[in-house]
C-alpha cells in the first residue's frame, strides 16, 4: 500500500570492510629477570638465549603468516627497570602487550598486576583498545615455581585478558604462538570497531560512527639512543625463504 507522502522510503544498514592490519606492532612488559628478551628471541629464531644486557631495549621486525594472512611484526623488548612507571611512552605505539612474569618469582608477578592496571586505566574508552596477554614464563622451573597457575588465571580474568604459561628455555612451538594469538587478538579487535554504514535511497547518504579506524591508532615511536631495529625474514612466512637471521646485541649467548 502506497504512503499518502508517497513513496515509502527505506534505508539499509551494511558494514564497511576494514584491511586486515598488515603491521602490529606488539610491546613485551615485564620485571627484570621474568624472560622478555629469551621470548622474543626464541619466537624469531628459535633459540634460546641464557645471557643478555637487562639495560638495552631493542625493537625487532619479522614478516609472519598468521591464518594466512602476511603480517609484518615489530616486537619491543623493553627495559624498564622499575616497572611500569615509564611505560607510557609505549602505549601510543603498540597494538598488542604482552605481560610477562617469571612463575618462580612472587615480585615479578605483583609488577604484572602494576602493569596491567596502568593499561587499563590508559586504554579505558578507547577503540580500537590494544589486546593484552598475561603470560607465565619459566615452566622449566616448575619445581621452583611462587606463582600458581590458578593465580595468574584469576589476575587475568580480572582485567580481561588472555593467559598462558610458557617455557622460553623448551619449547618454540607455544612461544610462537603467543606472538600471533596477539596478532589474532589485533584483528579480533579491528573487527570490533567496524563502523555502520546507512545508506538512504534518496540521498545515497552515509553515516558513519565515530569509531577511529585501526590505522589512526598507530603512531611512530621515537626509536630509544640504546635499541636498533632490526630486520628479521621468517622461513614461516614463506618456505622458500632463507632461514631467520637476528644481530643481537653484544653480550647475547645463542644456543
Amino acid at each position: 500500500m502506497s504512503s499518502m507522502f508517497g513513496k515509502a522510503r527505506t534505508c539499509s544498514v551494511v558494514t564497511v570492510p576494514e584491511h586486515e592490519p598488515s603491521e602490529v606492532n606488539i610491546v613485551i612488559l615485564g620485571g627484570r629477570g621474568s624472560g622478555k628478551s629469551a621470548l622474543t628471541v626464541k619466537f624469531l629464531t628459535k633459540r634460546f638465549i641464557s645471557e643478555y644486557d637487562p639495560s638495552l631495549e631493542d625493537t625487532y621486525t619479522s614478516e609472519e603468516v598468521v591464518d594466512q594472512q602476511p603480517v609484518l611484526v615489530k616486537v619491543m623488548d623493553t627495559a624498564d627497570q622499575d616497572g611500569p612507571m615509564n611505560c607510557e611512552r609505549y602505549l601510543s605505539w603498540a597494538n598488542a602487550f604482552i605481560v610477562v612474569y617469571s612463575i618462580n618469582s612472587r615480585h615479578s608477578f605483583e609488577l604484572c598486576l602494576q602493569y596491567l592496571q596502568t593499561l587499563s586505566i590508559y586504554f579505558k574508552g578507547l577503540q580500537p583498545e590494544a589486546p593484552v596477554i598475561l603470560l607465565g614464563n619459566k615452566l622449566d622451573m616448575e619445581r621452583y615455581r611462587q606463582v600458581s597457575k590458578a593465580d595468574g588465571a584469576a589476575l587475568a580474568l580480572r582485567f580481561g585478558c588472555q593467559f598462558f604459561e610458557v617455557s622460553a628455555c623448551l619449547d618454540f612451538l607455544s612461544v610462537k604462538h603467543i606472538f600471533h594469538e596477539a596478532v589474532r587478538e589485533v584483528r579480533r579487535e579491528t573487527e570490533r570497531s567496524i563502523r555502520p554504514l546507512f545508506i538512504s535511497e534518496d540521498k545515497s547518504a552515509l553515516t558513519l560512527s565515530s569509531a577511529p579506524p585501526l590505522a589512526a591508532c598507530i603512531k611512530e615511536l621515537p626509536t630509544p639512543a640504546t635499541a636498533k631495529l632490526v630486520t628479521v625474514k621468517s622461513s614461516r612466512a614463506q618456505s622458500k625463504r632463507r632461514a631467520p637471521t637476528l644481530t643481537l646485541l653484544k653480550g647475547f649467548k645463542i644456543f
